[in-house]
């Protein structure tokens, strides 16, 4: 066997969402994101094309991010549903995290391509980021709100409109004990073909 699977396993089976309310203070270091992002760049991508594209928001970044957050939930939230609790549990989840990526897939002028396959390249990127995360003992929550997939949405971040943002990774350090989960058992899931 070429590597511990049982390693590999264990870190994919220990994979959780820890929401950013259940972070420490202590910051995430640049060397740790950037050996996620690293990791993230050796996704499965149709034609090479790696349309993944990461924003890191830190430090005073966060702030940048918040007004962006802020104003495309207030342009793409009727004022039925406008809920300026939901608003500021967003925002106070950005100002107290330390680290911030921002995920988006920018779609490839080669159009033979699907638009589907390089989403699902973002995402295999994204499970990557998420591993590495919980390979450092890091807590992570991958958010994608709903105004996300709005017109207006990619360019607000400096993408183009063909583009799309498929959510907010957030990072930290868990101030509570690693979650539990199960999943379905393999014969739930599973037809084998012989």
């Amino acid at each position: 066997m070429k590597f511990d699977l049982s390693e590999v396993t264990g870190v994919i089976k220990e994979r959780r969402t820890v929401y950013p309310e259940q972070f420490t203070d202590r910051k995430v270091h640049r060397d740790m994101i950037e050996q996620m992002l690293i990791n993230a760049t050796w996704a499965p991508t149709h034609g090479k094309t790696q349309p993944w594209r990461f924003k890191v928001y830190t430090g005073e970044g966060r702030d940048k991010l918040a007004d962006i957050l802020s104003e495309l939930y207030k342009a793409n939230t009727p004022e039925a549903n406008f809920s300026e609790n939901k608003l500021q549990r967003l925002l106070e989840r950005v100002t107290g995290t330390s680290a911030i990526i921002s995920v988006a897939m920018v779609r490839t002028e080669d159009t033979r391509i699907p638009e589907v396959e390089e989403v699902e390249a973002v995402a295999c990127a994204t499970q990557n980021i998420l591993l590495t995360a919980t390979a450092y003992g890091l807590g992570s929550f991958w958010s994608s709100p709903k105004f996300f997939y709005e017109k207006g949405t990619s360019e607000r971040f400096g993408y183009g409109e063909s583009d799309k943002m498929l959510g907010l990774i957030y990072l930290g350090y868990p101030s509570v004990g690693w979650p539990k989960s199960h999943r379905k058992p393999l014969e739930y899931i599973t037809e084998w073909v012989d």
